[in-house]
């Protein structure tokens, strides 16, 4: 309800303001205009952008043979994304690379990381080449936090006496000191002496947990969304505030077009606006007509960081070029309730309800007090549609990087049937006259309530497996409706379909009263 409520806000603040622009444009300003960096200096400043040669040429290697493996093994997807009530295909194909058991969700789809490679995990790749590739993207990764925790501190957030930073994970080490030897960072350039509590949090909005990559050839692309506000031309992506996020987190953004592969950058010297052969990154202040938005080029291997609170006082997007390009988003996802931790001790704490009789075998609940039931009820429909239904959603595509994620959720699709024999004993219990009759109707009511969502919720996602968007996708990435049963299956404790459930226990509410 709040997500629908924040986009209801959000479209009604979009028509307003195109509204109060008629058949006018905002003005945009580029490099090209001499008003441009003051501009930055004065209404972007926590937009930090670094070109090319900033970056150390061993790393631009790795991480640009990365990008070509990753593509070569097939292993970027368009999205199948929910706006609005509607499914619609990403015009960009990405994918979710990261610590592992971490997962990124954003317009109601639940991206789960392939792991890079990590100390004590046992991860499988389907080949060395995507192992290096992730590998690479993880250096990437520290590399970015190094420059990001420098920019901060360059923004006078914190002191500046120097120490030691000690955020990069061991594993990278030799390959900072390669960087350090070469003079591209300095020993103690990556962290600053500042009081603890400063230096947790410094750490926390710098530490990325995932990166979200991205690539898009613009020539082949049917049709590409205008630019609404300032007749910028053709987006890759919409006009957005990254979700999910640690608050006040960095955003990094590497960037590589592969330039040479269409027409790179338009002769003509004068160019009104910006130049439409040429990838751009746009921002603006969020809902505001009084400062004009900026349109930064991008070029093969640029990065940029959105420091502190840029992200959600400022608007983004990305202005489609001709040439093909990939980009690498470093992220500090809010994982809080979106890991393989996180979900596992959900289940655990509502199978407590669940007891086994040490003679009979026999299963029973420990408590039917109305809290208990709810929040594991609550649970079972977290595990059944955050987590089982986004997997299976999302095809095969996995596979084409890793069976890492299968034998998890097959552990998880395990705890979820326990819970679905849990829901069947609640049933078996609220239908039993000896039941307090106020307890029961309270128990009944707020059961309702979870098994009327979970009844919808069901409806809707076998919906989305057959909607036309979903039959667009090659068949590997096209959704799976999982878990689904029929009522033949005798091996499941409740119908899939509910419906008549809810009606029998609605009957049950009005026989009680």
């Amino acid at each position: 309800m709040k997500r629908r409520a924040g986009e209801r806000e959000k479209e009604l603040k979009k028509k307003k303001l195109l509204e109060e622009l008629g058949q006018n444009r905002l003005p945009y300003l580029t490099p090209a205009d001499a008003d441009f960096h003051q501009l930055w200096k004065t209404k972007y400043s926590k937009l930090v952008f670094k070109k090319s040669d900033a970056v150390p040429e061993e790393l631009h290697q790795m991480v640009q043979e990365g990008f070509l493996t990753l593509q070569k093994h097939d292993c970027f997807f368009q999205d199948l994304v929910r706006i609005k009530g509607k499914d619609f295909v990403t015009p960009v194909s990405r994918i979710l690379i990261g610590n592992p058991g971490c997962t990124y969700k954003y317009l109601n789809t639940r991206l789960f990381t392939v792991p890079w490679p990590t100390e004590g995990y046992d991860i499988k790749y389907c080949s060395p080449q995507i192992r290096d590739a992730c590998k690479a993207l993880i250096r990437l990764n520290d590399y970015l936090h190094i420059e990001a925790v420098k920019a901060l501190k360059g923004q006078n957030l914190f002191e500046t006496k120097e120490i030691k930073d000690t955020t990069v994970i061991d594993r990278e080490q030799s390959f900072a000191t390669s960087l350090t030897a070469k003079g591209s960072v300095s020993k103690d350039q990556s962290s600053c002496c500042i009081p603890e509590d400063d230096y947790i949090s410094l750490k926390n909005r710098t530490s990325y947990n995932l990166t979200l990559l991205n690539y898009m050839d613009p020539l082949q692309m049917q049709y590409l969304k205008q630019e609404p506000y300032f007749g910028m031309g053709n987006m890759a992506v919409s006009w957005h505030h990254d979700e999910n996020l640690v608050e006040r987190s960095t955003v990094a953004v590497y960037s590589y077009s592969c330039e040479g592969s269409a027409v790179e950058e338009s002769n003509e010297q004068k160019l009104k606006g910006r130049d439409p052969a040429v990838w751009h990154v746009g921002l603006k202040v969020a809902w505001d007509i009084e400062t004009p938005g900026l349109a930064i080029p991008l070029h093969q291997g640029d990065f940029y960081l959105m420091l502190d609170d840029l992200n959600m006082t400022h608007q983004h997007c990305v202005l489609a070029g001709f040439s093909p390009r990939f980009s690498s988003t470093h992220r500090v996802a809010d994982c809080s309730r979106g890991t393989l931790e996180y979900i596992f001790g959900q289940c655990e704490l509502a199978l407590q309800n669940l007891q086994t009789d040490s003679d009979s075998m026999a299963l029973s609940l420990k408590s039917l007090e109305t809290a208990v039931v709810k929040q594991v009820e609550e649970i079972h429909n977290e595990v059944e549609f955050e987590w089982l239904r986004q997997f299976w959603f999302q095809g095969k595509r996995y596979l084409k990087c890793t069976d890492w994620w299968l034998e998890p959720m097959a552990k998880l699709e395990e705890f979820w049937r326990k819970m679905e024999i849990m829901t069947s004993l609640v049933l078996s219990e609220v239908g039993k006259e000896e039941q307090i009759e106020e307890q029961r109707n309270e128990t009944i009511t707020c059961f309702l309530l979870v098994l009327t969502e979970r009844q919808r919720l069901r409806k809707e996602w076998t919906a989305r497996c057959q909607s036309a968007a979903a039959e667009s996708l090659p068949e590997d990435q096209k959704p799976e409706c999982h878990p689904f049963w029929t009522d033949d299956e005798c091996n499941m404790p409740l119908p899939y379909d509910l419906e008549e459930v809810i009606a029998n226990l609605q009957n049950l509410v009005q026989w009680v009263e």
